[in-house]
């Protein structure tokens, strides 16, 4: 045990200690905090103070356009209505385009026993904001035109217009019912079965590319003097999976701060808000610890059997194809959580860790699911170190000669 501890801390400090451990550590929630800020302060003002023209030869229609657009007094919209418009009053309008008079004008043809047309013409190609708004504006005014004229008030057709928004909650196991978030769920969702991908694909391949090095160095001929093969792997595992912990703890931490933020509030709110149930926080780091020691344990087996890295490199793809039927399932698991697609896909160990994270965000799972997931995850574990062990005992003193299936087999048999 002394000796795992030893390799476990030797691990642990060398990577701490690196530059490239700081940098994303420290760098990554700086990077982080600005894209928000960013995202925040460049979406302020985003498509208002616009100067618009409205050019039609439906002067009901035109008007209630206008009122559709200066309707939202954050936007700050001006617009001016010419009605009823002539082809000329077109040309106008486009010349006023190019001068930067106006930025963009709205033309409505209503042709008599015809639907109505309209385009939109402006500077910019690329203004979707503005398109978006007049979309719907004109939609709503037309809507709002054809209940009017036949009969209804003003106001009740505006009250129409705007329909009636549907709240979403969900009933819970203990029969409680709470308010929820379809948006806000799948987000939550994807954003941890990322960092659950990324941070134990990585870090199971700093595990992979230590075995490498250390071979390549031959400094395992001096460490087998003091330790056997499988203390040096357990404490390898140990302390690469010590350095993963700590880097997503300074990372939970620094969301918090940053998520906590008034702009970070702000962008985060509505369909976007997100809510971390207590459970997810103690089955996060659990799932962690797992899927890294299952991923870590196979890339330590295999980087044994390679020469350089770049042989390494050529098998993870073939390693990474979990993360990627994962990754496929994502929409099934999150419209039935409860699919065959998805109670497989958390029960399979190189898929669990992901998909129970998918499945909790829309609806958590029974007890004993979690149960029977996490069992097989353990026994994965147990067998996937099992056969490492035995390929690196010989692995990593094997050098110059790549190893055929044959010889691996071997392995397997003598050591």
């Amino acid at each position: 045990m002394r000796n795992i501890l030893l390799v476990a801390k030797r691990e642990y400090l060398e990577q701490v200690r690196g530059r490239a451990f700081k940098m994303t550590t420290f760098g990554v929630p700086l990077i982080f905090a600005a894209i928000l800020g960013i995202a925040f302060l460049s979406s302020r003002g985003l498509g208002a103070g616009k100067h618009l023209a409205i050019g039609s030869s439906d002067a009901l229609l035109a008007s209630e356009v206008k009122g559709q657009l200066i309707g939202d007094k954050d936007t700050k919209t001006k617009v001016d209505v010419i009605s009823p418009a002539t082809s000329a009053d077109r040309n106008t309008l486009i010349d006023e385009v190019k001068t930067k008079k106006i930025e963009g004008f709205l033309w409505i043809e209503t042709p008599q026993g015809k639907a109505p047309t309209a385009t939109y013409t402006s500077q910019s190609s690329g203004d979707f904001i503005t398109g978006s708004r007049m979309r719907e504006a004109v939609n709503h005014a037309l809507l709002n035109a054809s209940l009017q004229s036949g009969g209804l008030q003003h106001q009740a057709a505006e009250d129409l217009v705007k329909g009636i928004p549907v709240e979403t909650f969900q009933v819970r196991k203990d029969g409680s019912v709470v308010k929820s978030n379809a948006t806000a769920s799948f987000w939550k969702g994807y954003v941890m079965a990322i960092l659950l991908s990324m941070t134990t694909m990585v870090y199971g391949m700093n595990v992979a590319r230590s075995v490498i090095q250390e071979k390549t160095s031959r400094i395992f001929e001096v460490m087998l003097s003091i330790a056997r093969p499988a203390d040096m792997l357990a404490g390898k595992l140990i302390g690469v999976g010590a350095v993963g912990l700590t880097q997503i703890g300074i990372w939970l931490v620094a969301g918090a701060i940053i998520l906590g933020t008034p702009f970070a509030a702000t962008i985060l709110s509505g369909d976007y808000a997100v809510h971390v149930s207590a459970l997810e926080t103690v089955l996060f780091p659990v799932y962690f610890l797992l899927g890294y020691l299952l991923y870590s344990s196979l890339f330590a087996g295999l980087a044994a059997t390679c020469e350089t890295e770049q042989e390494l490199q050529m098998f993870m793809p073939l390693a990474a194809v979990p993360v990627w039927l994962s990754f496929s399932l994502i929409m099934v698991v999150m419209n039935d959580s409860n699919s065959a697609w998805a109670v497989g896909g958390s029960l399979f160990p190189p898929t669990a860790p992901i998909i129970m994270f998918l499945r909790m965000a829309s609806q958590v799972p029974p007890a004993w699911q979690f149960a029977v997931s996490i069992g097989l995850l353990v026994l994965s574990i147990v067998s996937v170190l099992w056969v490492s062990a035995k390929l690196y005992r010989v692995g990593i003193l094997m050098y110059g000669k790549r190893a055929t299936l044959p010889e691996l087999v071997r392995w397997l048999r003598y050591s």
